[in-house]
């Protein structure tokens, strides 16, 4: 058997065709490519404007800075995530400020936000993990009563949907938020490659965030009175800048996305349906919500350690020698050594702690096909079943 990752990009001949159209031609950076997949993108979210990036990690960066989050601010975000929804907080010079996770969802509990806001906060950044929303009406409505922004972390979630006043919107629509952040990495739902986008409703954010991308350069109406070649630099931007040839991969990918939406939401039901008779020892990422639709970036189970005669790094271990790739998604930003020295620590976070010490990632992507499900299936049963404490 190949060896089988938790994830990975989905190629085909069409997306090979747009790159290589684009590399022959006059422009293959910033032309009219990027333009037309943040014009695409916008309209699938439901947003009005969007701007794409380098990394999903820039997209949270300038984000975060034009939202005015600087040195002194305080921001409160999960901790089960990786560590860029944090660190983007730190670069701004402030203090990120991590509230438990709900023990069903995965998400950031709505409770503990409240908890965690001092007259410090300046924001929320809520992370859409796994490809499930949080629940974005209540910390929208938390947002509101204490005027804080909100940047959804939906680097997970392209695809997925929430109701806003009776409705279903995609994430991305930026209805409960100021700012919404995507990723483009080679195991999302798209690829550009690398590459992120930022989406939002506001004129002035959208105007900051195309500065902020590219060294803090405006050339608007103020400026074109100077003539066509004049710029300005009202900000200390950086260089984000993603390419024309990455962008027309984007939009063959975006093309793409209804089906590998639908890919993903079948393997899911397979690995549902093959595991549902030995919940006694794993528990499915299953969820009962009539007001959210999940997009699959991971699927994760929670091993029922006490009902195991093993380790989670054994089971780990056994399945990664058949060749599965399983992951930890992941390990909580709080235990890191950076951040550890500077006195965060496990404390407060029962729910987080739990979810760390139990959870493993299944393979989940557009290719994976019905031999290699098979597969993963049958191995991840009998190394179950063979440590389970009770005759199976």
């Amino acid at each position: 058997m190949k060896n089988i990752p938790y994830g990975k990009q989905y190629i085909d001949s069409s997306d090979i065709k747009e790159v290589v159209n684009v590399l022959r031609s006059d422009w293959i950076t910033q032309g009219s490519k990027v333009a037309e997949f943040e014009e695409r993108l916008a309209r699938y979210c439901g947003a009005r404007y969007a701007v794409c990036v380098s990394s999903g990690t820039a997209a949270l960066h300038i984000a975060c800075l034009a939202g005015g989050i600087e040195k002194g601010d305080e921001v409160i975000t999960s901790p089960i995530t990786f560590v860029a929804s944090a660190n983007c907080i730190l670069y701004c010079g402030a203090k990120p400020v991590f509230a438990d996770i709900q023990a069903d969802t995965a998400n950031i509990d709505p409770e503990e936000i409240k908890k965690k806001i001092t007259s410090k906060t300046k924001a929320i950044i809520p992370v859409h993990f796994a490809g499930l929303p949080c629940d974005m009406k209540r910390i929208f409505d938390i947002a509101k009563k204490n005027n804080l922004i909100v940047i959804e972390d939906a680097c997970h979630a392209l695809g997925a949907e929430y109701r806003i006043r009776d409705k279903w919107a995609k994430v991305g629509n930026c209805g409960y938020s100021d700012m919404s952040v995507f990723s483009f990495h080679p195991v999302k739902h798209i690829t550009t490659g690398e590459g992120g986008a930022i989406t939002t409703n506001n004129r002035r954010l959208y105007e900051k965030l195309k500065a902020l991308r590219s060294h803090g350069i405006y050339k608007d109406a103020r400026t074109k009175k100077q003539g066509s070649w004049f710029y300005e630099m009202r900000d200390l931007g950086f260089n984000y800048r993603i390419t024309d040839f990455q962008c027309a991969l984007g939009l063959s990918q975006l093309r793409k996305i209804s089906q590998f939406i639908r890919k993903r939401i079948s393997i899911a039901g397979n690995y549902n349906g093959a595991f549902e008779d030995i919940q006694d020892y794993i528990t499915l990422p299953t969820y009962s919500n009539s007001n959210k639709t999940h997009a699959w970036h991971l699927y994760l189970v929670h091993l029922q350690l006490d009902r195991l005669k093993c380790s989670r790094k054994k089971i780990f271990s056994e399945l990664r020698q058949k060749k599965i790739g399983v992951q930890v998604h992941y390990i909580p930003v709080y235990r890191q050594p950076f951040y550890r020295k500077r006195n965060y620590s496990k404390k407060g976070f029962s729910h987080a702690e739990k979810y760390y010490r139990d959870c493993i990632s299944l393979p989940i992507y557009v290719d994976l096909d019905s031999k290699s499900q098979e597969y993963t299936i049958s191995s991840v049963r009998k190394i179950i079943i063979k440590y389970s404490k009770k005759r199976y």
